[in-house]
């Protein structure tokens, strides 16, 4: 089990033992596991589609549009030639796993289609729109659009996304959207990325929201060092996790439902030990 897993259980455990279950005040334990889940789904499809973003990212800033998508096509052909990739003008026409069972990129092994157009790629503005038909990292499968576009004067990524995604292991689905700005840390992106935006997705149980403010991603951390989520369900509730660094080794996660408050220190190794709840 991942950290960031074992990291959930973690709070859903402690939910169990001592909030309080009136409508409106904290999550029940129920609750709280069905929050955990659909928010693990969500990412989960964001994970897949993600991660085929960053491959499309592999061509140099200022040329044409159609040059950029050669370079594309050059990429895909010595770097992942599991895959088939027709070329049209400025857009990629990606099959995974046509010339295999699967292509594996970033820990993850992809099926399906995706289709990337270089819509724009100017020096101080990228923009990249997405397709995904039925594309499938093993876990999910995901179909749906995505705009990308990139400022490198900010050194920022903003990503809009409208997807709709199926759990294969048991078949539950949800249509959501996304509207999320990336910035890299002041190390470079090297060190990681911080995230502000919005998540929305209708799910078995109903409406769910995210708010993510200034979560802060180090690549080398276990989980984030610094921002909050802030997650409303369908039950008329709310729960934010936070994050706070307290030294090099040691991140503070804050978990809030109703007037129960806990925290945890999770260091570097991924470890977790509980403090007192408030």
């Amino acid at each position: 089990m991942s950290t960031r897993a074992r990291l959930l259980v973690a709070l859903v455990a402690f939910v169990a033992l001592g909030v309080s279950c009136k409508k409106g005040e904290a999550l029940t334990l129920g609750e709280a596991t069905q929050a955990l889940d659909e928010a693990a789904m969500s990412t989960q499809a964001s994970s897949a589609v993600g991660a085929t973003v960053e491959i499309t990212t592999n061509f140099t800033i200022g040329q044409a549009v159609e040059e950029a998508a050669k370079k594309l096509l050059e990429f895909y052909q010595t770097q992942l030639p599991c895959a088939e990739v027709v070329l049209d003008q400025n857009t990629l026409k990606v099959t995974y796993g046509a010339k295999g069972n699967g292509c594996a990129f970033q820990g993850q092994t992809f099926t399906g289609s995706h289709t990337a157009t270089v819509t724009k790629n100017e020096e101080n503005d990228v923009v990249v729109d997405h397709v995904w038909d039925k594309l499938s990292n093993g876990k999910v499968e995901v179909s749906g659009t995505a705009h990308v576009t990139w400022s490198l004067q900010d050194k920022s990524r903003h990503v809009v996304h409208e997807l709709h995604w199926k759990r294969l292991r048991d078949g539950r689905e949800a249509t959501g959207s996304g509207d999320r700005l990336q910035t890299v840390l002041p190390g470079g992106l090297g060190e990681g990325i911080q995230i502000d935006g919005t998540r929305d997705w209708k799910g078995q149980a109903g409406d769910w929201h995210l708010d993510i403010a200034g979560v802060q991603v180090r690549w080398k951390d276990p989980v984030p060092q610094a921002g909050t989520y802030t997650l409303d369900t369908p039950f008329d509730k709310t729960a934010t996790l936070s994050f706070a660094r307290l030294d090099e080794d040691t991140i503070e996660v804050t978990f809030e439902t109703g007037e129960k408050q806990f925290k945890f220190k999770v260091t570097s190794t991924g470890d977790i030990a509980s403090e007192q709840a408030e």
